[in-house]
Formats: C-alpha cells, sequence, structure tokens
C-alpha cells in the first residue's frame, strides 16, 4: 500500500489562510479519493509561506471493482424505456435477467465497474481541488485559467511504495506534476528532488524550511522566551500572533532588540498594540516594573552578522511607528488634561450610530439615563454612574482610538484618570465595554456593572425597536454576544432585575427609543400597559431572546433544556438570576435517584388525572379526604404530601429552590408505594374521587416547584 505526498508551491501564502487552506486541502483530497473508492491508513497536512504539503499514509494501490445489480422496467415496457436503461447500466439487451417481482416482472442487469489505479484516481481528484479550492481571496496570473491564492509555481505527486518512487501523471494549465521542491529563497533555494515524505521533511529542514508551523511556533515561543529570560525579563504570551508569526516564516530566527526610553512613558498597552499591528512583534516586559522595554522580532532567515542588521533597520521603522503613538498620546493628554475631554464628548453629535438610530452624542444621552435608572438596582451611585456613561465613550474621538480602535475604553480609563475624574468614572470607561464573549472578564465594580448593562440593553432595545434582529447565522451588530454580556453581568453579581416590569430596563429602554424628546415617565408607562403596543410585543420577543441565549448559556453548564423550558413556564422568568437559581436547582434534583424517580411519578399522575378529567368532564383539584383512605399507602401519601407543603411552601418564599426541590424529591418512596399498591380508578366512585384528588395534590405540590410536564423522557 502506497504513501502520497502532494505539495502545492506558490508565491507567499498570507498566513492568515494557511492553517484553512491546509485542513481545506487535506478535507477536499481525502474525500474526493474516499468517494473514488481508495482508502488511507493516516492523513496529515502542512503549511508554509510557499507550500501548501499533504501527506497520506498506506493509500490502498487501487479501487476495487464493483459489481451492482440494477433494477430495470417492466419486461412488457416500451422499447424505448427499456433501450434508456441498457445505456444508463452500459449493458447489451441479452445481458438483461428477467425476474418475477411482486409488482410483475422485471429486466435486472448487472454493472461491473472495474477498479482504476491510485495514479489515476489521486491526479483526477487532486486537479479537480486545486481548480476548485475555496481561497477567501485568488488570481490569475499570466496566459492561464488557473486562479490560485498567489501564482502557483510547482505541483509535487507522488506515491511511494517499499521498493521505488513514481510521480502521479498530472498536468494542470501547464504545470506538470513532479517529484521536485524548493528549500529555502535565500538560503537554498536550488530545486530538491524527494522520494517520500520522510525524505521531504528531512531535505527541507538541511534547506532550512520547517514543514510544520506548530513546530515553527514552539522554536519561536522557546527562543523568545530564552532571550528575555537571559536579560531579566519576560515575554508577553499571544498566542495569536504567534501564529500569525509562525505562517510569515520558514525558517524562524528569533531577535530580540530595546525600545528607545523616549517611550518609555507611554502605556504598555499602547506599544504592545503599535509593535503587533503594525510590525508584528512580541512585547518584552520588565517584571519588576511592568514596563515594556524590549522587543522580540522573527526574521526568515540566519544573517553573517546574527541579524545586527536586521534588527537595526527593524528598530528605525519602530522609532517611526513609536513617535507617532507618542505624539497621538501628548496630544490626547492636551484634551484630557486641560478640558475633561469635552471636545470629544461634543464632537460625538457628529458620529453616526445607526442611521435610524441618530448619533452617538444621541445615544450617549439615553445610556446615561438608563445607568441612572438602574444604579440604585445594582448598588451604584446614581451621579456617578450617570457621569461615567456620559465619559465612557469620548475616547471614540481620540486619535490613538482612531488610530487603534481596539483601546477603546481603556484610553478612556488613562485619559479619565489624566482629567482627574473619580476612580469609579475612569474604571467605567474601561470596563463598560466587557463582557466581549464567554470567557471574558465580567466588570463587578457597580458603577462599572450598571454603565455596562445601560449600554448592551441600549443597543439591544434599539436594533429591537427598528427591527434588526439577528437571523441565522447573521448578526451584523453582534446582538447576540450583548445579550449575553447582560445575562453573565447578571449572573455573576447575583443581580435581581425583572426585565419586564413597569419601570425595568426594558421599558425604560424602548422607551427611548419611541419618545426621546417626550416624557420619559409617560413612555415607560404607555409602553408597560398596553400590552398591544409594539414596543410591548418588541420587549417580549427580545425576552424570548434572551431566554434563548440563556439556553446556550446554561446547556454549556450542563444544564438539559427541558429542564430550562420547565421554569420558564414558572412566574418571574424576567428575573433571570433568579430563573437560573431554580433551572440549576431542579437540574440538581433530576440528577438524584430520588429526584428522577418523582419526576416520573409526577408524569404518571398528570397521565392519570389528565385522561381522567378529559373522560370525566369535571377538575379534580380539591376535595381529598383521608377519612376514605383505606389502604396505608394512602394515608402515607396524605402524610408525603403534607410535609412536603410544609417545606415547600416558605422555601419558595425565601427562593430557596434547592430545599424546595429537595422537599418535592422526598415525596418519592410515598408516591412510588402509592401507585404499586392502589388502585386509582377503584369500582366505587367515592373511592375513585378521592384517589383522583388525592393525586391532583402531586400536581399541585410539585407544580409550585417547576413545570415538571415540560421534562422529557
Amino acid at each position: 500500500m502506497p504513501d502520497l505526498l502532494i505539495e502545492l508551491f506558490s508565491e507567499e501564502i498570507p498566513a492568515r489562510m494557511q492553517a484553512r487552506a491546509a485542513a481545506d486541502l487535506k478535507a477536499r483530497v481525502t474525500d474526493g479519493l474516499v468517494e473514488a473508492g481508495l482508502t488511507y491508513a493516516h492523513a496529515a497536512a502542512f503549511a508554509t509561506p510557499r507550500r501548501l504539503t499533504l501527506a497520506l499514509e498506506g493509500l490502498t494501490g487501487e479501487s476495487p471493482t464493483l459489481r451492482e445489480e440494477r433494477r430495470g422496467p417492466r419486461t412488457n415496457a416500451p422499447d424505448k424505456a427499456v433501450e434508456g436503461f441498457l445505456r444508463g447500466a452500459g449493458v447489451a439487451r441479452e445481458d438483461l435477467i428477467e425476474r418475477d417481482e411482486k409488482k410483475g416482472r422485471f429486466f435486472f442487469a448487472v454493472v461491473e465497474t472495474t477498479g482504476r489505479p491510485a495514479d489515476a484516481i489521486v491526479a483526477e481528484v487532486l486537479e479537480r481541488v486545486v481548480r476548485t479550492f475555496p481561497w477567501p481571496k485568488s488570481m490569475r496570473w499570466g496566459d492561464g485559467t488557473l486562479r490560485w491564492v498567489r501564482p502557483l509555481h510547482r505541483i509535487l505527486c507522488v506515491l511511494t511504495d517499499e521498493a521505488e518512487h513514481r510521480v502521479v501523471p498530472l498536468e494542470i494549465d501547464g504545470i506538470a506534476a513532479g517529484d521536485v521542491t524548493e528549500g529555502h529563497r535565500f538560503m537554498a533555494p536550488k530545486p530538491i528532488s524527494v522520494s517520500g515524505f520522510d525524505d521531504y521533511v528531512a531535505k527541507l529542514k538541511r534547506a532550512h524550511v520547517i514543514l510544520d508551523p506548530a513546530e515553527r511556533a514552539e522554536i519561536i515561543r522557546n527562543d523568545a522566551a530564552n532571550l528575555a529570560f537571559a536579560s531579566g525579563m519576560e515575554m508577553v504570551e499571544d498566542e495569536g500572533l504567534l501564529a500569525e508569526v509562525a505562517g510569515l516564516v520558514e525558517w524562524p530566527v528569533v531577535l530580540m532588540g530595546e525600545i528607545g526610553s523616549d517611550f518609555m512613558d507611554l502605556p504598555p498597552e499602547v506599544l504592545m498594540t503599535s509593535m503587533k499591528e503594525h510590525q508584528k512583534f512580541f512585547s518584552v516586559r520588565n517584571p519588576k516594573t511592568g514596563r515594556i522595554e524590549r522587543f522580540v522580532t522573527v526574521a526568515n532567515r540566519e544573517t553573517a552578522d546574527d541579524g545586527a542588521t536586521i534588527l537595526a533597520g527593524n528598530g528605525k521603522v519602530l522609532t517611526a511607528r513609536l513617535s507617532d503613538a507618542k505624539f497621538f498620546w501628548e496630544n490626547d493628554l492636551r484634551v484630557a488634561v486641560d478640558a475633561k475631554m469635552q471636545p470629544w464628548i461634543e464632537s460625538l453629535s457628529q458620529v453616526t450610530f445607526h442611521n435610524k438610530l441618530g448619533s452617538q452624542a444621541a445615544r450617549i444621552d439615553r445610556i446615561a439615563a438608563l445607568a441612572r435608572e438602574l444604579a440604585p438596582r445594582v448598588g451604584a451611585d446614581a451621579d456617578l454612574s450617570e457621569q461615567a456613561a456620559r465619559t465612557a465613550k469620548a475616547d471614540l474621538s481620540s486619535e490613538m482610538v482612531y488610530e487603534f480602535p481596539e483601546l477603546q475604553g481603556l484610553m478612556g480609563r488613562y485619559y479619565s484618570e489624566a482629567a482627574g475624574l473619580p476612580t469609579e468614572v475612569a474604571a467605567a470607561c474601561e470596563e463598560h465595554y466587557q463582557p466581549l464573549g464567554p470567557s471574558d472578564a465580567v466588570p463587578t465594580a457597580p458603577v462599572s456593572v450598571a454603565v455596562a448593562l445601560a449600554d448592551k440593553i441600549d443597543t439591544l432595545t434599539g436594533f429591537w425597536a427598528i427591527d434588526e434582529k439577528p437571523t441565522g447565522s447573521k448578526d451584523p451588530f453582534a446582538l447576540r454576544r450583548a445579550a449575553l454580556g447582560v445575562i453573565r453581568l447578571l449572573l455573576i453579581n447575583d443581580l435581581r432585575l425583572q426585565l419586564m416590569e413597569n419601570d425595568g430596563p426594558f421599558s425604560v429602554g424602548f422607551a427611548q427609543q419611541v419618545d426621546p424628546e417626550g416624557s420619559f415617565e409617560k413612555a415607560v408607562a404607555d409602553i408597560s400597559s398596553n400590552e398591544a403596543s409594539p414596543a410591548w410585543a418588541a420587549s417580549r420577543h427580545l425576552l424570548d431572546f434572551f431566554h434563548d441565549r440563556l439556553k446556550v448559556h446554561l446547556q454549556g453548564e450542563g444544564v438539559r433544556h427541558d429542564v430550562i423550558d420547565a421554569c420558564l413556564a414558572m412566574p418571574g422568568a424576567d428575573d433571570l438570576t433568579l430563573l437560573v437559581k431554580r433551572a440549576r436547582a431542579l437540574q440538581g434534583v433530576r440528577e438524584t435517584e430520588d429526584g428522577e424517580n418523582l419526576i416520573q411519578g409526577f408524569k404518571r399522575a398528570n397521565n392519570i388525572l389528565t385522561q381522567a378529567e378529559e373522560n370525566d368532564g369535571v377538575e379534580y383539584s380539591f376535595g381529598a379526604d383521608r377519612k376514605f383512605a383505606e389502604a396505608p399507602e394512602e394515608t402515607a401519601l396524605f402524610d408525603a404530601l403534607d410535609a412536603a407543603e410544609k417545606r415547600i411552601l416558605p422555601a419558595m418564599e425565601a427562593e430557596d429552590f434547592a430545599e424546595a426541590m429537595a422537599a418535592m424529591a422526598a415525596m418519592r418512596p410515598a408516591v412510588d408505594a402509592f401507585f404499586e399498591a392502589v388502585q386509582v380508578n377503584a369500582e366505587n366512585p367515592i373511592l375513585r374521587r378521592n384517589r383522583l384528588n388525592l393525586i391532583s395534590r402531586i400536581r399541585q405540590v410539585c407544580l409550585q416547584v417547576a413545570d415538571l410536564t415540560r421534562l422529557e423522557g
């Protein structure tokens, strides 16, 4: 069974495209080979800036010969139908077999597909893959029709077995396949002939090319850490930058340089961002001071002067870049200190947030009003919350954020501190964007929480008000992220907000969207009291959206979707913290034997009761009397229900859902014993009615805790 080696050698492939391209090459080639009847033992794909490589071990030498029986038309079918079947099957009339079936007598043909050698199949599959490769962007060059990310120079395609290797006969747009590749562009540019994957990897390494991007990344990581450690410094880890840089070089040579003392006063985040975005440099930090004092760059070649010329050139470019950053920083500081950022805040009136939602300044007014409303509910000072909301987005107008948008919020904190604003305001400037994702930090400072909630709720109510909701996989305004941010802010800070209450966040948010210039209190009252209003309907739909996001969030914790549905059906479902406490408690009960069996007992009781009520046309919801209990199991169930209610009612009032559900689960032995020993549908109508009313109490007691009818299983 031969091994297959494919290399597509081209001009430089952008680093951001390499990993996906290697995965696509592997998937498309292996899928094509398997569909054509070949199998393989193992496949691995690799990428460097100038090559995509695929290696397959244990490829079958040819596809199997297949015999297939196909049923044709009836034997009395028209000649044209029979002739069509003959052409499709590729057989002669005399080769047909007649056979009786249930629906009549039919023609059958045995079609034999002869196996093909791997060489022919590989050539066919690889040409199709190359011509239809899904590059995000591609180009044509010369007079050919082939499109590739950059001009394609060579195709290496060899099959290797124990005795020899052979080139797969293949030509694509004038490029014939061979067994030749090239090493490093500058350090070993001569052609290299290879016989198989092991030979290929070894010869590439001798030619200063490391094929595996993971190996290149590890070399960069270790060499950079060692250089930093030798200088008493530490590397600032950045996995994204490491992966990108590993895709820029075939032979990584790690060099470390110093940052000029003129730039030591810049915030470390500015230094790191400028070096990363413009130069792809790693930052090196002094652990004693926390300052970024050095940088690491990765060259693609060794030099006679050990990289001194490369470092000198990089240093000049870095100085120019950091000089720009210093200029922005100093200009921004003057605005922050001398004018308390007011020119930036005023300029936001000229910046459109959305053509249907007004300017950034109008949005800030809404966020400030909402933050003030939310402040007492999250334990924050109302004046500080409003001040923070009005300041939080001022840095969007700064020169530094214009140059580096990813620093928004962080620069707001620096400028607020320089302006002498309260610590809570400065912190909120940075933290109000958080959390940005499921693993991002969540603010806990009350003022930051108030502004973060107001910011996200204004975004959500605004886009719901103009009917710009996410559809399918499309979410251009990151509304799912905003909703998850609100959920995490509420849960981690254990905040109790009823989103749909009369003066709740949704009512306030929609009121500002509907009538920003009118009476605030009147608009809130109108929305809260008029369920027919578009704003109230939008609030309801937005709450449903939150519930969907919450399901995804809780399922990540292992809470079942039907458990969440059972809790959503209970009152207070717009209080997400309360809802989650109930769902976690129910999930915990469901994971116990008593809890699961009690749920099954509830379902049995509910089914019996529902059927009896439908058949009898009455509701069995009251009137169970101990004096009609005949069996000891009936009396025990009365006792268990009484005991459960005594525990459940105060537990529910105290919102101690774990206690309430434990009390419910404690009924399990009595419920099981009742159904095993007692015939509910007794012949005596008095006994039957009393027992139906008794199991109605099972339903009533359980439904106080959660809507168990929605549980599956």
